[in-house]
């Protein structure tokens, strides 16, 4: 697989007198952390494929706030999201596309009140507008009938409703869907969110990673389909955690996508 991936940023653009499509947010995981690095580039070779026009933010992008919010730390949200939507609004920022739910939910929902008004989706719901408009084809390839069963990330279902976009695009790729008995609007949460990612276990009898990826194993999948890198990893962890370690896979679906092209 070749690494030549086309990645400008908004300043390379703004010194060619050019303004992108769309921004590619990319976040603190998809930045830093070795597994969601393969999503961001995953879903890049795809926006270099359906020849979007895109940029990021590079050095300029900082963390959007959302672990601080959520662990209760209101006075760094407010000083991290002020710092982003001065940065943002200096590039004209219109559109913004993420491959995170909690970038996707902060900036989406909590940014507007201090300022920063932008068209926000999820890759999911982006890569499914790209499908919809016929600039992105994509067909089973290595995945035809493999069984998949999709976890819904709180911050894209719940809080935001987007259940439908996913779905599409592991259905595009005439494969088995299955669905967990938790799902949807019932589905439950991988244990990662409101910052919990980052401190140790609370007491108790099981940690709730471990009970989700039971939710999703009782499908017998051959893959779990994520849209989040947190839940990736919560979910990949939790897989590791059974004697099934190796069968089962845990792919986000910028990476379904690219792997059914070979991109």
């Amino acid at each position: 697989m070749s690494e030549n991936l086309i990645v400008p940023t908004m300043a390379e653009m703004l010194a060619q007198g050019k303004q992108p499509e769309v921004l590619f947010w990319v976040g603190c995981a998809g930045s830093f952390d070795d597994r969601a690095k393969r999503i961001t580039k995953a879903f890049v070779r795809i926006l270099n494929r359906a020849n979007v026009s895109f940029a990021v933010l590079g050095t300029e992008e900082s963390c959007t706030g959302d672990p601080a919010k959520r662990a209760g730390n209101e006075f760094l949200f407010q000083m991290q999201a002020m710092m982003n939507i001065e940065v943002l609004n200096a590039y004209e920022a219109k559109k913004i596309v993420t491959a995170c739910p909690h970038c996707f939910n902060t900036l989406k929902n909590e940014y507007p009140e201090l300022g920063g008004h932008y068209e926000v989706v999820h890759h999911t719901e982006f890569l499914k507008s790209l499908l919809d408009s016929g600039r992105l084809t994509i067909e089973g390839g290595q995945f035809k009938g493999k069984r998949i069963t999709f976890h819904d990330p709180c911050y894209l279902g719940r809080a935001n409703n987007v259940y439908e976009a996913p779905r599409d695009l592991i259905q595009k790729l005439d494969v088995e869907l299955l669905e967990m008995k938790r799902s949807k609007a019932n589905g439950l949460c991988c244990g990662a969110g409101g910052a919990q990612m980052f401190k140790d276990a609370e007491p108790g009898n099981k940690e709730i990673n471990v009970e989700r990826t039971e939710d999703a194993l009782e499908t017998k999948p051959d893959i779990i389909a994520a849209g989040c890198p947190f839940c990736n990893t919560m979910l990949t962890d939790g897989v590791k955690n059974k004697e099934r370690e190796g069968d089962v896979k845990v792919m986000d679906i910028a990476e379904l996508i690219a792997n059914a092209q070979d991109l």
